[in-house]
């Protein structure tokens, strides 16, 4: 069962590291394009949450079984991840960058939810704890995670309705 545990938090690792690279390139075509970003001060909060969070899992989780519910769950939240980056392309980061005169993405699952990444890592954020039965965990984060997203949807749609 620890190879399992172990696996997941292998593929949750990379992937968000992944991300970060990503994110970090698509940040930087998108400065050289003219874009801001729009309230960073947060920033560092969002990043010590999910570090958190991630660093937690490999102490608590590794030798803890998986369920296949919340597996599934997260799983589907993965498929989802996948949806919003494939719609978003190079316009994905995990900082708020508004790029002046292109328009709101509206395709894809933002045509279901205005932030429809924030809810799949509200999933992420619970499903995965309570995966290797850390309930607990899973909503101390999840209560974590709804404060800084408060901060940042404040944010991010004050600066998407000011946008030019």
């Amino acid at each position: 069962m620890m190879w399992t545990s172990m696996a997941l938090l292998g593929f949750v690792t990379l992937q968000r590291l992944a991300e970060l690279v990503h994110s970090q390139r698509n940040t930087a075509r998108l400065l050289a394009r003219g874009a801001n970003e729009v309230a960073p001060e947060h920033y560092p909060f969002m990043v010590a949450l999910h570090a958190t969070w991630l660093m937690g899992l490999w102490l608590l989780a590794p030798a803890r079984p998986v369920a296949a519910f919340w597996f599934a769950v997260f799983a589907v939240a993965q498929i989802a991840r996948l949806w919003v980056l494939a719609t978003l392309k190079t316009r994905w980061t995990t900082r708020i960058i508004i790029l002046p005169g292109a328009p709101l993405v509206a395709t894809g699952p933002y045509r279901y939810l205005d932030h429809p990444n924030y809810a799949i890592v509200a999933v992420e954020i619970a499903a995965l704890p309570l995966a290797f039965g850390l309930p607990a965990y899973a909503i101390g984060f999840s209560v974590l995670n709804a404060m800084v997203l408060i901060i940042r949807l404040k944010a991010e749609n004050r600066a998407l309705a000011t946008a030019p």
